[in-house]
């Protein structure tokens, strides 16, 4: 009955040491995945910062991914100062905020881009129309003065 009663106590030291090291492991996982989270956060709000700035350049109304990227870096931000005070439950779940804000944001980008670009390519093709169209007015209109000139001037004869 003494070797049951060890193995008990045993047992019970066992499981009770084990809390003292558990949290310290999971410690170190958690904030190993809270910087992975990070990373990834930063990562995502590089890419989505390039191309919004690639849409603004062709000259696409980006207000709206403005204001979505505005709010991934809030939570890009608050993931920070919670990494930084080791709150790595708090971080990695920021970090998540910041990459749903982000979720196909690039492609959205991208097509608003591509959508300024067919603006753009109208408005040129609608220019240079505009233009041969104001030629082509101004030189028949030309003709045409000549031709009822001539035409007065031989009735007037």
């Amino acid at each position: 009955m003494s070797v049951l009663k060890f193995s008990f106590v045993l047992l019970v030291f066992l499981g009770l040491a084990s809390q003292f090291f558990v949290p310290i492991v999971l410690a170190q996982t958690s904030e190993a995945e809270a910087a992975s989270a990070l990373v990834t956060s930063e990562n995502a709000v590089v890419s989505a910062y390039q191309a919004v700035s690639k849409a603004e350049e062709a000259g696409a109304n980006v207000s709206s991914l403005l204001v979505r990227l505005n709010e991934a870096g809030w939570f890009l931000d608050r993931a920070r100062m919670a990494y930084k005070s080791g709150d790595f439950d708090s971080t990695g779940s920021l970090a998540t905020l910041c990459n749903e804000k982000l979720d196909g944001f690039v492609d959205d980008a991208e097509l608003l881009e591509r959508e300024a670009f067919r603006q753009q390519f109208l408005n040129t093709v609608i220019f240079v129309v505009s233009v041969i169209a104001a030629v082509v007015v101004f030189f028949i209109s030309v003709v045409a003065w000549f031709i009822l000139n001539r035409k007065s001037r031989e009735d007037g004869r």
